[in-house]
């Protein structure tokens, strides 16, 4: 199958154009968390939606959707490969969340339609993007102290933020997903943490999707 990368760059500026960066949520009974892992040697998308409780921030409901990977990893066309499976865990959440935290970029995208801002989009829910590593923007570094930030700029405009979550780790680079503002999203996240480098909404979803020990004995417990 030869894939026309041009149309699925075309589809990211248009889709970009419908994001909101402007607080549209009410006050959030819960907060969702949302991480994709892969099985079979990349051929199934394991996608993962956790639903936490706010303030307490404890785990309310999760959920796993297995779909077939649809396209491979292509450098900026990621949320082709994923939001088909956060999709498909999305429909299957029974308590929905106001706002979502997502791995991965929001706007701070080449064309400023990372994975977090393409799910917002076709869910309809405020997200923020949550990411390990940048993307784009200018490589700045925040100093050492947990808390500590700087805004994450191309040139003259900002994509976001550059989050030291955690002492003596690397930061988190947090966006704007859709439907909330740039300070609303830093906010959300320092909120969000528990001493750990990821958000709690995050830190759970990418340990369901990366199958990781500690989220599988607790599989095995809950179930």
């Amino acid at each position: 199958m030869v894939l026309d990368t041009k149309s699925l760059r075309q589809q990211q500026i248009d889709l970009a154009a419908h994001v909101i960066l402007q607080d549209e949520y009410s006050s959030p009974q819960w907060i969702g968390g949302a991480d994709v892992g892969f099985e079979q040697q990349g051929s199934v998308t394991r996608a993962v939606i956790t639903v936490l409780s706010w303030p307490q921030l404890e785990l309310v409901e999760y959920q796993i959707a297995r779909v077939p990977t649809p396209l491979p990893y292509i450098p900026g066309l990621l949320s082709f490969r994923e939001v088909p499976g956060l999709m498909a865990a999305w429909e299957k959440i029974q308590h929905k969340p106001e706002l979502v935290l997502v791995d991965g970029q929001g706007i701070a995208h080449p064309r400023r339609l990372g994975v977090a801002s393409h799910f917002g989009l076709l869910a309809n829910v405020a997200t923020i993007g949550v990411a390990k590593s940048r993307l784009c923007g200018d490589d700045v570094i925040p100093d050492e102290e947990p808390t500590s930030y700087l805004p994450l700029m191309a040139g003259e405009e900002q994509l976001g933020w550059v989050l030291r979550s955690k002492k003596r780790c690397k930061p988190l680079y947090i966006s704007p997903g859709h439907k909330i503002d740039f300070l609303s999203s830093l906010t959300w996240v320092n909120q969000s943490l528990r001493g750990y480098r990821l958000p709690e909404p995050t830190r759970f979803a990418d340990g369901i999707a990366s199958n990781r020990v500690f989220f599988k004995r607790m599989n095995e417990k809950i179930s």
